[in-house]
């Protein structure tokens, strides 16, 4: 017997800075019965989160090893340089890549960023995480290199960002096993991919039109059924003489 639709849920990982809000409340608001549970996952696990099963579907930053994988592009975040709030760099409000020439630059063993010839000086330190990085950088150990979700992720008073013009943008992209897709994950991507409410599978097909000939036959029967229910006239009754 196939398990109650009410019992079934969608688990979607995401890696820090994604934003599956937007995708979270169409889901809630299409399909109350089943959650969908947001799970956490760290940029170097999600891919092998996805294989695993540990998650249905990953929103995870390319590039990766998507190997078995079956990947939508969503948007390209913009790659920012994480610097103090008094460093002169944020006397601009946006940067080239030249700017950080010479500057000590942070990359931690999480680091999320493909840039090949990215500028600045490596500190010879690498933290474990972006968030003890943003730590170092707010100690005054160098500028750190990221999305902009990050930055705002890790957002702290004493730090300020700033968009480098030049550097290669960060894709996000939806990630779920190759293949044919289980109701509900293919229901996730058909909110990812902008499927209307009306237009999402399990809903009610419409009321197919009905031809001119079938329209006619139809009036016809109402006619004729109208016809039986109504009470003919008898013969006139004769007076007494």
């Amino acid at each position: 017997m196939a398990p109650s639709y009410s019992t079934l849920s969608l688990t979607l990982g995401y890696v820090p800075g994604g934003t599956p809000a937007k995708w979270a409340r169409i889901w809630a608001e299409r399909h109350r019965e089943v959650p969908l549970i947001l799970h956490a996952v760290a940029a170097a696990d999600a891919a092998e989160a996805v294989r695993s099963g540990t998650v249905d579907v990953a929103l995870l930053r390319l590039p990766a090893d998507t190997a078995g994988l079956a990947i939508i592009p969503l948007y390209e975040e913009t790659t920012v340089a994480v610097v103090p709030a008094d460093h002169l760099l944020t006397a601009v409000d946006e940067i080239a890549a030249a700017d950080l020439d010479g500057e000590p630059v942070l990359i931690p063993l999480d680091h999320v960023v493909s840039w090949a010839d990215a500028p600045g000086i490596p500190v010879d330190h690498r933290p474990e995480t972006t968030e003890d990085a943003i730590e170092l950088v707010a100690a005054g150990m160098g500028a750190l290199i990221v999305p902009q979700s990050l930055a705002r992720l890790y957002h702290r008073k004493d730090l300020t960002y700033r968009p480098i013009t030049d550097a290669p943008t960060c894709p996000v992209a939806l990630a779920f096993p190759e293949g044919p897709q289980p109701e509900l994950v293919d229901e996730f991507i058909g909110i990812v991919r902008g499927r209307k409410a009306s237009s999402s599978r399990g809903q009610a097909e419409p009321t197919p039109k009905r031809s001119a000939r079938e329209k006619t036959l139809a009036k016809q029967a109402a006619r004729a059924a109208a016809g039986k229910g109504a009470r003919k006239p008898g013969p006139a009754k004769r007076g007494r003489r």
